[in-house]
């Protein structure tokens, strides 16, 4: 099941978002150090300023996918994918596939029509996911981030979901 996180859930935002940062630590430019200090007003704010989904086994909550909408009407047509995470184990399902679906439809109901996303490099099973997914290579941030004194390529993407012809 995929269910809208709301300000309630703010317990299981955290433990999600925490467990990512130290299961997968290459593949975030967040460090764990970071997340874990922030105050609970600051989880909260994270939480509802975003559109945070998660995917659940029963009740036990096993991936998530966020949503970040651009501010200022210049770019409110595009948001960011972010905070991507799902557990080892129920990987291969159709979960991912299913936290995207919510987050598209969920965009699409924003009036968003342009996502975008950025991937370590050196995360190729990412790479793959979003481009079978529709996603297309846009641009290449050398040393993106850092992860344990080595610098981490960043794959921008991105993808329409919506207007099918800009003018500009």
């Amino acid at each position: 099941m995929i269910r809208r996180l709301a300000a309630a859930d703010l317990e299981v935002f955290r433990a999600l978002r925490l467990e990512a940062l130290q299961a997968e630590p290459a593949n975030f430019a967040s460090r764990y150090e970071d997340w874990v200090a922030q105050s609970d007003a600051e989880w909260l704010r994270r939480l509802t300023a975003n559109v945070v989904f998660a995917s659940f086994d029963g009740a036990e909550a096993v991936g998530m996918m966020g949503l970040m909408p651009q501010g200022g009407a210049k770019m409110a047509h595009r948001a960011h994918v972010g905070m991507v995470y799902l557990r080892r184990a129920y990987r291969g399902q159709g979960r991912a596939e299913a936290l995207l679906a919510a987050v598209e439809a969920q965009a699409r109901a924003m009036g968003v029509w342009q996502l975008e996303l950025t991937v370590a490099a050196q995360n190729p099973v990412a790479l793959r996911f979003y481009e079978r997914m529709g996603f297309a290579r846009v641009g290449l941030i050398p040393a993106g981030f850092l992860h344990e004194g080595r610098a981490m390529d960043d794959v921008m993407m991105m993808k329409r979901i919506g207007v099918a012809s800009v003018q500009g």
